[in-house]
């Protein structure tokens, strides 16, 4: 795996801290202000209110994306993630880590760069295949050591340039203190769904869910598939030990 630039993880957060988002709505832009409250709206559905996490966001920059970049739906993307993070992480930025045959971390998505942060920083990227494996590495390595729980959004379109990597790639990573909420755009999902269920996984840390439209889905459509899984993971990682 050939890595371009590999910032710093985030700063380990506590595993639950509070009663309510990581960082109060009233600090938060206006323009995202709604996206943290329907997220804490998602988290609340499954009993994670004052739940903390480290979010990434993992986006896939092969060359069949492109209409995807073109059309706004990854800058929508980035900022849903960042809405998400509001409720979890208070350091009010999300690493921004994008693959294709290559893996390339640019420079977060913060709460006070976050307008066309995609296209700020895409362009940097070279296009590419879909490397899942590189991404998944990548994304582990970034997290390592820390304790606490990582939240990844893990977005693509399509298929993996190897199945057998990938799915290496997300048992290794059933180790460690990450859990992978895949979410597909398009049609091309039938490897999405196996990585949902596969076996051999020390615990099941991943979960999927469909956009094939994104500017179809609602913000708390997509905060519900990106969340749904995410508490049975807590818990089956700190029975497992993985978590503390």
């Amino acid at each position: 795996m050939s890595l371009f630039r590999k910032n710093t993880a985030p700063a380990a957060v506590p595993a639950t801290a509070g009663q309510g988002p990581a960082i109060s709505f009233d600090k938060v832009p206006t323009g995202l202000v709604s996206l943290a409250k329907t997220a804490a709206v998602s988290l609340e559905k499954k009993g994670l209110t004052g739940q903390r996490a480290a979010v990434y966001l993992v986006l896939d920059h092969s060359g069949s994306m492109l209409p995807f970049y073109r059309d706004g739906s990854m800058q929508r993307l980035a900022e849903q993630a960042l809405g998400l993070s509001v409720n979890l992480d208070d350091d009010g930025q999300v690493p921004l880590i994008y693959f294709g045959s290559l893996v390339s971390q640019q420079p977060d998505a913060r709460l006070d760069n976050y307008q066309g942060v995609i296209g700020r920083t895409h362009t940097a990227v070279s296009w590419g295949s879909t490397n899942y494996a590189a991404a998944i590495d990548y994304v582990c390595d970034l997290h390592r050591g820390n304790p606490n729980p990582g939240l990844v959004i893990f977005q693509t379109d399509g298929e993996p340039d190897s199945r057998p990597a990938a799915e290496d790639a997300l048992r290794d990573a059933s180790k460690q203190t990450l859990h992978f909420a895949f979410v597909g755009f398009g049609n091309n999902i039938r490897f999405l769904e196996k990585l949902d269920g596969l076996r051999g996984r020390a615990v099941d840390n991943a979960s999927f869910f469909h956009a094939r439209d994104p500017h179809r889905v609602t913000d708390e459509q997509l905060y519900d598939g990106i969340t749904h899984e995410y508490a049975d993971w807590l818990a089956a990682a700190k029975a497992a030990g993985i978590l503390r």
